[in-house]
This record gives structure tokens, C-alpha cells and sequence, in this order.
């Protein structure tokens, strides 16, 4: 089965470097029934940064203004899924390097089960011609 490839959405935002600080930012989207692609948090000094990719950016952005919280504003990337296999991802960055697509950041890892994700983040001037290069779909 061929990878799947989607055009998501990530937001950021920073709260004090402490116990509960990131359980907060989770609770608010899960009581605001925000189902998360991803998350992921990094200590930045006396801060924290926590960043999301919800799969409903609507919700996600209606749940962060109910419960107060300030993210960045959305930034795009796409997440690629499929079938864990050798040079799996190694197969689509070359699909961007050899059309000069510089890539900015990504995260991969297996998901279990025989399958693996990852995230592709580009400059915002390359975002529709990767999401041409990798065919992505439109969610």
C-alpha cells in the first residue's frame, strides 16, 4: 500500500517550565474534543514551548480561545503515513531534494503495528508545490 499524504497544520505556544503546565494545554483540548495528530514539547530556559497539530483546526482554535491559551499562528507541513518498510522515509525527502525543496524540520518514528509517520515541514513558499511532489490529499 502506497503512503499516505496530508496537509496539516501546527501551532505553538509557550508556558512556565513546570509540573502541569503541558497537562493543562492537553486537558483544555481534550474537553474541547480536539483529537491531536501530534504534540510535542521542548524546555526553552524557564519556558516551555508545546507545539500541536490538531486534525481539526477549527476546534483546536475554538478550544485554545475557550480555555485562554495563545498559540503562533498556523504553520503548514505534511504528514506522510504508511507501511513501516527500509527507506521509507529516506524515499520521500529525495522526492523533495530532487526538486530543491529545502526541508526545514521533520519528526519520524514508527507507529507499531507494521506502520511509521512523519512530518515534513518546508518554507512557507514551497508548501503547495511539496503538497504537489507528494500528492497529498485534501483532508
Amino acid at each position: 500500500m502506497p503512503d499516505t499524504v496530508r496537509r496539516v497544520h501546527y501551532f505553538s505556544t509557550s508556558v512556565a517550565d513546570r509540573p502541569g503546565e503541558a497537562f493543562k494545554v492537553l486537558a483544555s483540548m481534550v474537553s474541547g474534543g480536539v483529537n491531536l495528530l501530534a504534540c510535542s514539547g521542548t524546555a526553552r530556559g524557564r519556558r516551555a514551548q508545546i507545539d500541536v497539530v490538531p486534525d481539526d483546526t477549527r476546534r483546536f482554535a475554538t478550544a485554545a480561545r475557550k480555555a485562554g491559551l495563545a498559540f503562533s499562528e498556523k504553520k503548514s507541513g505534511f504528514l506522510i503515513q504508511g507501511d513501516d518498510r527500509t527507506g521509507a522515509l529516506a524515499e520521500n525527502v529525495k522526492v523533495l531534494a530532487d526538486a530543491g525543496i529545502n526541508i526545514v524540520a521533520v519528526d519520524a518514528l514508527t507507529a507499531g503495528a507494521g506502520r511509521w509517520g512523519a512530518i515534513v515541514w518546508v518554507a512557507d513558499k514551497d508548501v503547495r508545490r511539496t503538497g504537489s511532489l507528494l500528492r497529498a490529499k485534501a483532508r
